[in-house]
């Protein structure tokens, strides 16, 4: 019997392609450790996203292809993750506690963007990350009521705010301060001056992602998240109608001008299956989200149907991840924030924070 050697293990792991990185996982630089004990062989698999939902069919994938292995008796694999800081704008630095902004936006209104980061955001958390929403739509803030959260956030020492907290993610929103049907009149300089200082000003704490939900357009909030916010990526979120492909394109191509890489595209509403007869139907047009994707060359993150349950469940303030955790829709939105953050793990780290900080004196 010939030896068992580690390159024929890791040429065994290549033969699984992991299908959020969409690439093995040797290749993605999650193999951490291979240990050969005689015919049993221990592999040690740390992702760079959350993957609480897939974790045990990752784990039985490898094992099965390190089984293959001439010689292997005994093959035990471990999955765990380890979320990093990735790079931002290149004027910019990470803010404090926070290791990742997604920007979650929208060419138009109506298309579902605040069901969609919400439920985005209560995803990332279920799939094993520490979670923040910041509701960056000042004048039609709409997170407190989505997350059931009432009352307004403490402040401990008079110039930071804390952070609300619903179903395991910490939040914060304009319309936390304000009473809910207050018209925010505001001219742009107010708006984003508002937008920085409910990000920079609370406390967050140690969050892997933090979701903002943007205003729709790509007007001054937009601009001033782009210029001054240390953004991630960004998500595009639209309906298979033309009218909002044309202005979603817009987002797209703002994003990419400032150099915010778009991690993808959701496709809201993409179909209708009539609750009486199970009648299935493209209301909004078909195919619009793919050809999108493929005309930029961006993922299609995925498609989420038209269903009344989605709208009852957020008007009710408990969203439909965490009021339907086993349901179809809810398997959806898991996927579509394990893609997201893959996306996001295989772009260029951050280590501004690892260096020493060096002061030149003179003596």
């Amino acid at each position: 019997m010939s030896d068992i050697t580690k390159e024929a293990v890791e040429a065994a792991i290549k033969g699984y392609k992991e299908p959020h990185l969409g690439r093995d996982l040797v290749a993605a630089h999650a193999v951490e450790s291979i240990d050969i004990n005689g015919d049993a062989v221990r592999v040690q698999v740390r992702l760079g996203f959350p993957a609480q939902g897939v974790q045990q069919r990752i784990a039985d994938a490898v094992q099965a292809c390190v089984m293959g292995v001439p010689g292997v008796a005994t093959a035990e694999v471990t999955v765990d993750w380890d979320i990093k800081a990735h790079s931002v704008q290149k004027s910019l630095k990470p803010i404090d506690n926070v290791k990742n902004i997604i920007a979650v936006a929208s060419g138009k209104g109506g298309v579902g963007k605040s069901t969609t980061a919400v439920n985005l955001a209560l995803a990332l958390a279920a799939e094993g990350a520490r979670v923040g929403l910041l509701d960056a739509d000042i004048y039609g803030p709409s997170q407190p009521r989505m997350l059931g959260i009432t009352g307004k956030p403490e402040s401990n020492d008079g110039r930071t705010l804390e952070p609300m907290n619903s179903y395991d993610l910490q939040a914060m929103s304009i319309g936390f301060l304000i009473e809910e049907e207050t018209p925010m009149i505001w001219r742009g300089p107010m708006v984003t001056q508002a937008l920085e200082q409910l990000l920079n000003d609370t406390n967050w704490s140690d969050l892997d992602y933090l979701v903002i939900d943007l205003p729709p357009g790509t007007g001054d909030t937009q601009l001033t998240l782009a210029q001054k916010v240390p953004v991630s990526g960004a998500i595009i979120v639209t309906t298979p109608q033309d009218i909002a492909l044309l202005d979603a394109r817009k987002g797209l191509k703002m994003f990419q001008k400032v150099e915010v890489p778009v991690l993808g595209i959701v496709e809201n509403m993409s179909t209708h299956i009539c609750s009486k007869c199970g009648h299935e139907e493209h209301i909004f047009g078909q195919g619009g989200g793919v050809s999108m994707s493929e005309q930029f060359g961006v993922d299609l993150l995925g498609s989420l149907p038209l269903d009344i349950h989605i709208r009852e469940e957020t008007d009710s303030g408990k969203p439909t991840v965490v009021a339907q955790p086993e349901s179809r829709i809810t398997a959806i939105y898991r996927e579509i924030a394990r893609k997201t953050a893959a996306k996001l793990s295989l772009q260029a780290k951050d280590y501004a924070s690892k260096f020493p900080r060096i002061v030149i004196q003179n003596t």
